[in-house]
């Protein structure tokens, strides 16, 4: 089990976010208190069999890289010979929460910004090529060694090869070169080149991605969630309209009030603050639905708040908060934003901070905490242990 003091050794966050964050790379040799690798081979692969987990199997031929996509067989990995292979699989921060608590010492980042945490299995030789990714990574070795080469940034003229599901660079020049060993992380900013190749057969790898929103992808999603909201009744109007010179023309007067009516709404800063809050925490897997089989009454709820309890958030679950006009509080949860009254918001708040809190007495007392509790609980986004706390 991994020692979580909430910061790395010898490491300032201060001086990494000012000086290398999505600016350029750095080797971090091994700074946790104590490293042990916190996911057994074995369950990686079993993980990699479920239909409901993203996975990925690269072979190696020569230079030629095949993919699978998952769910695997059970037999698979019996039958992958001598070849080079890599299995790759997506969130596995959802599903263990040893590899949940990986993220704790990376809280120097905002919560919305973290993707998840894909974890890479491969023997001597393996890996995935040279490529680039839109976003920030973290890459920390959990168990055997991998060489990682890096190489310069990457943009849209880039050229790959030409690979159904790889991108994969057509020309790579390494500039760094270096060996990691259990408990090295290596920072990797976004659009630069690198290349990973495990140097033994029990290769583990830790990749904790960061989300980056286009800016296609925000002007879609907020565009749609408007088009969702907008009366098709609204239309443009022009009582009082005046003869024209010419009646090709197109007037300055009628292009101000057409241009009024297709931007007034996106300029609204609090809809979009609402949608993104929203957007930002929707879940990376929703088809998974993580709502408990037994639901929670308001006076369970209660009575767990007079024994003394925890509230552990659900690894799955993607938790923000946003402080709107007069001091109100919008609390984001998997996608469903939750306005939050004065007594609630510092446990919302709490709630945000931290991947368990302790409850006690002084909440039983709150009727919108209660409330929230309940709701959270019974949209699977919490669990409520019963058990008293010191």
């Amino acid at each position: 089990m991994i020692e979580l003091a909430g910061r790395f050794a010898n490491f300032d966050a201060d001086e990494f976010l000012r000086e290398y964050w999505q600016q350029k790379p750095l080797l971090i040799r091994n700074p946790w208190p104590q490293w042990a690798n916190p996911l057994d081979p074995d369950e990686l692969a079993g993980l990699a069999c479920e239909p409901h987990v993203e996975s990925r199997l690269i072979t190696q031929d020569i230079d030629a890289y095949e993919l699978e996509h998952g769910p695997l067989p059970l037999d698979r990995f019996g039958n992958l010979g001598k070849a080079p292979w890599t299995l790759l699989v997506q969130a596995v921060d959802h599903h263990v929460p040893a590899v949940s608590d990986l993220l704790e010492p990376f809280r120097f980042i905002p919560n919305w910004r973290v993707d998840d945490v894909m974890v890479s299995y491969a023997v001597t030789g393996g890996g995935v090529g040279a490529h680039f990714d839109q976003y920030d990574v973290f890459l920390v070795q959990g168990q055997g060694k991998r060489r990682w080469q890096l190489g310069g940034m990457c943009d849209d003229k880039t050229e790959l090869l030409d690979h159904d599901g790889l991108r994969l660079l057509a020309d790579f020049q390494a500039i760094e070169d270096w060996a990691l060993e259990p408990g090295d992380i290596l920072y990797v900013p976004p659009r630069l080149a690198h290349k990973g190749v495990a140097l033994t057969d029990d290769c583990m790898t830790y990749s904790i991605g960061f989300r980056a929103p286009s800016r296609s992808e925000l002007i879609e999603g907020f565009t749609a969630q408007l088009l969702d909201e907008i009366n098709d009744d609204d239309r443009y109007g022009d009582p009082g309209l005046s003869q024209q010179s010419n009646p090709g023309q197109i007037t300055e007067a009628s292009l101000s009030q057409l241009h009024a009516m297709a931007t007034e709404r996106l300029s609204d800063k609090d809809a979009f603050t609402k949608w993104f809050a929203e957007y930002a925490t929707e879940p990376k897997n929703a088809e998974i639905d993580w709502r408990p089989e037994q639901l929670i009454s308001a006076q369970e709820v209660a009575e767990a708040l007079t024994g003394g309890c925890e509230l552990i958030r659900n690894p799955a679950s993607r938790f923000a908060f946003v402080h709107g006009k007069g001091g109100s509080l919008l609390l984001a949860v998997d996608g469903q934003a939750i306005e939050c009254a004065d007594e609630a918001k510092p446990f919302a708040e709490a709630l945000c901070a931290q991947p368990r809190i302790k409850a006690g007495p002084d909440y039983a007392d709150l009727p919108s905490v209660r409330t929230l509790i309940e709701h959270l609980h019974n949209h699977g986004s919490i669990a409520v242990s019963h058990a008293e706390y010191d």
